[in-house]
């Protein structure tokens, strides 16, 4: 099978080719060969040096889509995005990247299915932010996606598009609705979302956080660990089982920021905890007041996927994962 990892120089996408190169079965086939794709040409795994192809392009430029698809990968991983705050900063890079890069690979496949049958699997990441205000109390699968940023427009954009291309057989599409993804390792990047990584990140090693928010601010969460397991599971599954709605909603966890700092207390202690400083940030507080804050994942859950039930959990999962299992 070819596999192919559309940003994979990301945090997800590394963690994907990772787990790809240390159990050989995960996607239940064997892989015979793997392109790996960013803007920067991504690292080649051990595993995979044999079979392996790194290209440094990026999905914005239409050509860039013609030659990915002209390889004609098995099951391709689209993780390329631009992040929701400088989607929202930088409306023309939004679009470009986040619209027309997933519009272009769209394009592309359909193109090459036309010299001769190829109908690939296809794994899309998207986002909560597909969803806005007002919300019920648990927001279902059906909700209206009637998103607040233009990060949120971009992916429910690319939703419809996964969907009606599927129903055309185009290709075999999923789109997986993304939590805030927590903790995510590295360093704070421009996304909107960062502060809920960073206030636990950086006081696990003894550095100092800011938090740009109340701590009463609610929002839905996945660790990085299921984050791969959701892509995986996708490629494995059963598309008839789906139905014509593609886009599915993942599991995770609904929690207040100040449950997690509770949570830290409780794994790193007070210590940890007094690293954090409280900092306003009216910018990210208007961005995260139209998030949604809890949902019903049923869904999902009856397909096979999983997430963590409590922060404790994602707090461990970061430490044996990025810390060596040590604080």
């Amino acid at each position: 099978m070819h596999v192919m990892v559309i940003g994979a120089a990301g945090m997800i996408g590394r963690k994907l080719v990772e787990k790809l190169g240390s159990d050989a079965e995960a996607l239940g086939r064997s892989i015979d060969r793997l392109t790996l794709v960013d803007v920067v040409a991504p690292p080649v795994p051990a595993a995979f040096a044999s079979v392996s192809n790194a290209l440094a392009l990026d999905l914005s430029d239409a050509s860039a889509a013609a030659t990915l698809a002209s390889l004609r990968p098995d099951l391709i991983f689209h993780l390329a995005a631009i992040v929701s705050g400088e989607a929202e900063a930088d409306f023309e890079k939004g679009y470009r990247v986040n619209l027309d890069g997933t519009r272009s690979l769209f394009e592309a496949i359909r193109f090459e299915g036309h010299k001769e049958p190829y109908t690939p699997r296809l794994i899309f990441a998207s986002s909560i932010a597909v969803f806005g205000q007002p919300f019920p109390e648990k927001i279902r699968d059906d909700f209206f996606t009637t998103p607040l940023t233009s990060y949120g427009t971009q992916k429910a954009i690319c939703e419809l598009l996964l969907a009606d291309y599927s129903r055309r057989g185009i290709f075999d599409g999923i789109g997986i609705r993304l939590p805030t993804i927590c903790i995510r390792p590295g360093k704070p990047n421009k996304a909107a979302s960062g502060f809920f990584s960073n206030i636990l990140r950086e006081p696990l090693v003894g550095q100092e956080a800011l938090l740009p928010v109340d701590e009463n601010v609610r929002h839905w969460f996945a660790s990085p660990r299921s984050a791969v397991g959701f892509f995986v599971h996708a490629a494995r599954i059963d598309t008839s089982t789906i139905g014509p709605r593609r886009n599915l909603t993942m599991p995770g966890l609904s929690a207040l920021v100040g449950e997690e700092i509770e949570a830290l207390r409780r794994v790193a202690g007070d210590k940890a905890v007094k690293l954090i400083r409280r900092e306003a940030d009216p910018a990210i507080r208007s961005i995260v007041s139209g998030w949604a804050t809890d949902f019903d994942a049923q869904r999902a859950t009856a397909l096979g996927f999983k997430a963590e039930a409590n922060f404790d959990e994602i707090i461990k999962i970061h430490i044996d994962d990025e810390l060596g299992g040590k604080i």
